[in-house]
């Protein structure tokens, strides 16, 4: 097997192809163009039974990562970390785009990775979820901003924390800064102004993002504690489930699985702080709620507190039997959309 790694970079590619033990054959650098990524393709063809590995940087590898993946191309991403470590244990010092290359290629082979796929609508999902999480730390910011005008202008005025985003609250507001005076007046009207145009924007997103995830994870939104939020950023995130070959390469993916540091008689795990964050947070906080009521989850929790495991030992393993149940369902509603004709689900 022949593994093609690719250093990315905003006007240039990098390719060094090794063979099945590590050893470089070829190196190609290209430009970042349509043109240059057909050509790399043209170059790559003399390499039979090949994969392309490339460094995870998904604004600056996702057209080739297209490109590649329409060509009909086998493709993995190597995250930066995995790379980094290669490099750093490799004889050849130094850093540069072939090393780098050499270096994800290297990381490819010797990790089992998720395969790469075209983006469908779970790439929709997650640049929704994103432009709503970009638009409420605006809103937040704007608010803090207000606070402290609002302070300037009467102290002891303003309003109950977490109101900022009620209209009712922003009308008061309107009617109280209508005769503020000087500069600091004008700004706090204008912000007023900017946060009731955000909370509308990030309302008109949140119920476009509930409409889109109820098609796309109808069983993941009936798992208790996963409202239309969490599962938009589980099924973004995720990007496909199918890439996954099983439930632990899924954990070991978001991080939920954990990590042994045992040696001699005593068997222990850790808490593992790798894997993609924003899946470990969004299981984080299906576990949280599902421990505020009554259900499978606070039952287990009990149970591994009466096996002697600390609060926190027993959330953790909480989250990993979520992990475990969001794939099963991620995987179910995946299956269902296949199994709808392309043509009833346009309609849909």
């Amino acid at each position: 097997m022949i593994v093609i790694g690719i250093d990315s970079h905003k006007r240039s590619h990098t390719a060094v192809a090794v063979d099945g033990t590590g050893r470089k054959l070829a190196e190609k650098t290209l430009p970042a163009t349509s043109a240059g990524h057909l050509e790399l393709v043209r170059w790559a063809a003399r390499f039979e039974d090949r994969t392309w590995a490339l460094e995870d940087c998904r604004h600056l590898s996702r057209r080739l990562s297209t490109d590649l993946l329409v060509a009909g191309e086998a493709v993995v991403r190597v995250p930066p970390k995995l790379m980094a470590g290669v490099r750093r244990s490799s004889r050849e010092p130094g850093k540069s785009d072939p090393i780098d290359a050499l270096a994800v290629a290297r990381a490819a082979l010797r990790e089992d990775l998720p395969v790469a796929t075209l983006d469908g609508p779970e790439r929709e999902v997650r640049l929704l979820v994103d432009h709503r999480e970009d638009l409420v730390a605006e809103r937040t910011r704007a608010q803090n901003r207000l606070r402290w005008h609002l302070h300037e202008l009467d102290p002891g005025s303003e309003p109950v924390a977490r109101s900022l985003d009620r209209a009712v609250v922003l009308a008061a507001l309107d009617a109280q800064l209508a005769t503020a005076p000087g500069t600091v007046g004008r700004l706090a009207r204008e912000l007023v102004g900017r946060i009731r145009t955000l909370t509308a924007t990030i309302n008109d997103l949140e119920r476009e993002i509930s409409r889109l995830v109820a098609d796309l994870a109808p069983s993941l939104l009936a798992l208790v504690g996963c409202g239309p939020l969490t599962a938009a950023k589980l099924v973004g995130e995720t990007a496909g489930i199918g890439r996954f070959r099983s439930r632990a390469a899924f954990a070991r993916h978001n991080g939920s699985a954990p990590l042994p540091v045992w040696s001699g008689n005593t068997e222990r795990h850790r808490l593992s702080r790798t894997g993609n964050r924003q899946l470990n947070v969004a299981l984080h906080r299906i576990a949280i709620t599902q421990l505020q009521r009554e259900g499978p989850g606070k039952t287990y929790l009990e149970h591994r507190r009466a096996l002697g495991s600390t609060k926190t030992e027993a959330i953790r393993a909480l989250r990993r039997r979520i992990s475990d149940e969001v794939f099963r369902r991620m995987r179910h509603d995946e299956a269902a959309r296949a199994a709808v004709p392309s043509g009833l689900a346009a309609a849909a």
